[in-house]
């Protein structure tokens, strides 16, 4: 007897991202989204503010990147250079989630 087909699997870092979103401190009217990159997971948003696209379109904020163990490597776009700059190294998800949603400095929500 066959086994019973189940839905589509769920990355439990990609939820737990897309949770973590509404705590944000910076563009909560904004609708960011959570999109498979490489081995991990980046968050796309409209740039509302136009300091990086003039005509207002979807930017880069952060990468989330699988470690080791649990722990994830987390970039910022470097939007000047059109790449990612590595923010912080082998830390667990709740933490890089707080970096990103707190951003005292503006590095993610620009």
């Amino acid at each position: 007897m066959p086994a019973p087909t189940r839905g589509p699997l769920v990355d439990l870092a990609r939820v737990r991202i897309e949770r973590a979103l509404p705590r944000r401190e910076r563009y909560k009217y904004v609708h960011p989204r959570v999109e498979r990159e490489g081995a991990g997971w980046k968050i796309v948003s409209p740039n509302c503010s136009r300091n990086i696209d003039p005509h207002g379109g979807e930017i880069h904020i952060a990468w989330f990147v699988p470690a080791h163990e649990g722990l994830w490597l987390l970039h910022a776009r470097d939007h000047a250079q059109g790449c990612w700059r590595p923010c912080a190294a082998a830390m667990p998800i709740d933490a890089a989630l707080t970096l990103v949603c707190e951003d005292p400095e503006r590095v993610f929500w620009p």
